[in-house]
């Protein structure tokens, strides 16, 4: 599947986005970030690819053709497990 992140494995959510453009041309260039989280004891990760469009793209170029193809995914905890409790800090 495109995008895939390594990880999770079987997750209990996804959500997979493909977005197409025969051109595209950016103004200036983006500042872009993503941020997926899971609750407490769950595991969340996303990933991208792209075709015909760069990580870093430039101000004022034309990008043809392109695809990009975004997928999240989380497994969630197990609600009737406690949650994971926070490790002590080291005493020094």
């Amino acid at each position: 599947m495109p995008g895939q992140p390594e990880h999770p494995h079987d997750p209990d959510v996804e959500i997979c986005v493909r977005g197409k453009a025969r051109e595209l041309r950016f103004r200036e260039r983006p500042e872009v970030s993503v941020r997926a989280e899971a609750e407490p004891g769950g595991e969340c990760a996303w990933g991208s690819d792209r075709t015909n469009l760069p990580d870093q793209v430039e101000a004022g170029v034309t990008y043809r053709d392109i695809r990009i193809d975004f997928r999240v995914a989380a497994k969630l905890a197990d609600p009737t497990e406690p949650p994971p409790q926070p490790r002590p800090s080291p005493k020094t």
